[in-house]
């Protein structure tokens, strides 16, 4: 295996095509999507063929591909995965990019040696997160975009991970992997690939009931490092990424080209002799499809000139000559790899070619060599026809031919015997990455969890048949397992919340928001809390970077001391932080800490976790297997079935977009172009945003198909409710929310219990 250089230029390959501009401009490496399973649904992935070919042209030109599984699986597909993935792993595929835990775990024990990314659809948003990923088997950590150059600085100092950052191209609104505007307005989920870019549309920004800010306020502008790339690569950043697998191979290759001269111009000279030419500023202008450029949250944690506010022009003047030139040089083109070559030619011996190119060396054999009857081989001639790469991917640079006088050499036994040897070094070149294995894609290897291929972990097939009743309803004479009924749980994240909560009986634990309740209430609410009967949890916070850290590190001996029954984790990073404080109090686990099939609950169980919350993007159906997993692990589900979808969570405050920063918590809403108004709740002390749906999700009514479920707790989660609005739900619910009469709450939605994302 080839050393590794000291920086990564890692390139987009939304096509084949792509991928051949990428490695002809310089990239190091490239991300590429199979038939299935990429974040990119609706780039041109290539099929099964295409991409076993890119994973030997990147090799042969001594270049490196990642795949990108990156999305979350649904239980039947992460039943198809080892599968899927056997052609790639032994064809000698370098690394594979997952979001999914149950992913990441069935990789890691199915394909020793191949490299497993955290993808950025993680959220790792600091050290903690990222710890957690290297101890589930991750040597590379892609963190969240938003994360500055000292957060990245300590993620690797700390873990050793080579950290991976994007450098160029389009930006989310949202932390990547916690945005679920998309399946909600339209079914189509940013998990899964298949985001429809709702945060490209206008809106409205409104304040004290009138509208302040008009436009594409959640919209961003492209990514552009060129300027800071230095200290991108001395906070410690290995791999340098550019967005783009819905690009063309004409802007992947001017990206590229770009970019790797100025990491060459660093790497040769240092920060101090670091400069970057004007007119590279405007050829990466002149690709890009919007008119302004951002350095993005490397040095800032938000700002109104991130946002792009404007609509993207319909239309902007192309710079012909810079695109003709990148079509000539990469698009379509093929770097030619140099070859070292020696022919021996001896009379009654077979003619011998040995071919070097790198540290690969093939040697093969010819036609017995015979004495010329008329017109000897000359040596000018033979090697000629030996230097004749024409099509292949070789340039011979050196050739040493070794001619016995008076042989016959048929023109057509060298052109064979030049064939054979490029052939064979091609192969040797290509093969040397091949993986051999006696791996049985879906013979039902066990794992450490008890997953087999093609069963799930409850041992059980998890896929439906087509024929299978509608959702929401099973045959009659379907046999459920016996279980209790679930018991009642609230979060409030407001302490006007907090009294109708308590007075509710038929509520058993509440879920305390720490930034929503001031620390030096901690240990009150929890006594009146148990005076009443009932479990007191704190809930973390949804980010939790340095802001948030420093916030609990202040309140530490507050927080093990206030008497809480238990801990709502809701990220990797908390899960890790509590544990290195020796948190000795139960931790339950959110509905963004995704659980969407029995493999990721196995990986979740590991971390000592009490209960797990069911996501918000799967359907009643498509939960069973999941609680069915936890309830084998004496791991529990809850089940929300009330509250308001957190549709984005930001690093951007639209209130301080439309008239700066405030520093103080409160509610605005952003109106559609329906007019439908998005509550959005500024969290001050973690310094982030949470932009909620329109209608609350009510399962008020669907009391037969929750208890079929069979999840332990049900959960109503109060964000942005009034106290009156709040009691008037809790009076509602009663003590059987879901057996509750539908019309309980006037507007509302089911959300995905009963609709499937795509």
């Amino acid at each position: 295996m080839r050393d590794k250089k000291k920086v990564e230029l890692l390139a987009p390959a939304g096509s084949l095509d792509s991928l051949r501009a990428a490695v002809a401009a310089g990239a190091d490496a490239a991300y590429m999507g199979g038939p299935r399973f990429g974040a990119r649904a609706y780039a041109e992935n290539a099929d099964e063929e295409g991409l076993l070919g890119a994973i030997d042209y990147v090799h042969l030109h001594g270049r490196r591909l990642y795949m990108t599984v990156n999305t979350l699986f649904k239980e039947d597909e992460l039943d198809g995965l080892v599968e899927y993935m056997t052609p790639f792993y032994r064809q000698g595929v370098d690394g594979v990019i997952v979001q999914d835990l149950g992913a990441l775990r069935v990789m890691r024990e199915h394909f020793p040696g191949m490299e497993l990314h955290a993808s950025t659809q993680m959220t790792i948003t600091g050290v903690w997160g990222a710890k957690l990923l290297k101890d589930l088997g991750c040597c590379r950590v892609v963190p969240a975009r938003e994360i500055s150059l000292e957060e990245i600085a300590r993620i690797r100092r700390e873990t050793g991970l080579e950290v991976e950052t994007f450098i160029h191209g389009a930006l989310c609104y949202c932390y990547s992997g916690q945005c679920l505007m998309s399946s909600m307005i339209g079914g189509r989920s940013g998990n899964r690939g298949r985001c429809a870019q709702p945060c490209r549309l206008p809106y409205q920004v409104w304040e004290d009931g009138k509208p302040v800010l008009k436009g594409n306020v959640l919209s961003l502008k492209d990514l552009c490092t060129l300027d800071i790339l230095p200290d991108i690569l001395e906070a410690g950043v290995y791999s340098l990424k550019i967005e783009g697998r819905m690009k063309s191979p004409r802007y992947v290759a001017g990206v590229v080209s770009i970019y790797r001269k100025y990491v060459d111009r660093y790497l040769e000279w240092g920060k101090e002799g670091y400069y970057v030419e004007p007119e590279d500023r405007k050829a990466l202008l002149d690709l890009a499809t919007r008119p302004e450029f951002t350095q993005g949250y490397y040095k800032k944690h938000n700002g109104r000139d991130m946002i792009a506010l404007g609509e993207k022009p319909a239309f902007r003047p192309g710079n012909q000559a810079l695109f003709d030139y990148l079509d000539e040089q990469f698009v379509g083109t093929e770097p030619k790899e140099p070859v070292r070559a020696q022919a021996v030619f001896r009379e009654g011996r077979e003619a011998c070619l040995t071919l070097e190119s790198g540290d690969t060396k093939v040697q093969v054999y010819g036609d017995v060599c015979q004495r010329a009857e008329k017109q000897p081989a000359s040596r000018d001639g033979t090697a000629r026809q030996l230097s004749k790469t024409g099509g292949t991917p070789f340039q011979l640079e050196e050739l040493s031919v070794d001619l016995e006088d008076g042989l016959f050499l048929p023109v057509q036994s060298l052109n064979r015997l030049r064939r054979e040897g490029l052939n064979a070094l091609q192969e040797a070149m290509t093969g040397r990455w091949h993986r051999e294995t006696d791996l049985a894609a879906g013979s039902g290897r066990e794992d450490g969890t008890g997953l087999t291929s093609g069963r799930n972990l409850a041992g059980e097939t998890a896929v439906v048949p087509e024929d299978s009743p509608a959702e929401g309803k099973a045959p009659a004479s379907q046999e459920r397992p016996a279980v209790r009924a679930p018991f009642l749980t609230v979060s409030l994240e407001e302490a006007w919340q907090f009294k109708p909560a308590l007075e509710a009986a038929h509520i058993r634990r509440m879920y305390l928001d720490a930034g929503g309740f001031a620390p030096e209430t901690w240990e009150r609410r929890a006594e009146e809390c148990h005076e009443a009967g009932k479990e007191c949890w704190l809930m973390l916070p949804h980010i939790f970077r340095m802001q948030g850290e420093e916030y609990l590190e202040q309140n530490r001996e507050r927080l093990f001391a206030a008497g809480f029954d238990g801990i709502l984790a809701r990220n990797p990073e908390e899960i890790v932080w509590l544990r290195e404080r020796g948190n000795a109090l139960p931790t339950g686990l959110d509905a963004c800490v995704y659980a969407w099939n029995s493999a990721a609950v196995a990986a979740l169980r590991e971390t000592d976790a009490r209960f797990f919350t069911l996501p918000l993007e799967l359907t009643r159906r498509e939960m069973e297997p999941v609680v069915r997993a936890g309830r084998k692990l004496g791991f529990p589900a809850e089940l929300v079935v009330y509250g308001y979808y957190p549709m984005m969570v930001t690093a951007q405050c639209p209130s301080g977009t439309a008239g700066g920063c405030s520093h103080t918590s409160r509610i605005t809403k952003l109106r559609d172009r329906i007019g439908a108004f998005l509550p959005v709740k500024n969290r001050c002390v973690f310094c982030y945003n949470t932009i909620f749906n329109s209608l609350p999700l009510s399962l008020a009514g669907c009391g037969d198909e929750v208890e079929r479920l069979g999840a332990e707790s049900l959960r109503l989660s109060f964000t942005v409710e009034s106290r009156e609005e709040t009691e008037r739900i809790l009076r509602a619910a009663g003590s059987s929310f879901h057996s509750a009469r539908g019309d309980s709450i006037q507007e509302f939605t089911r959300g995905h219990f009963r609709r499937k994302v795509e």
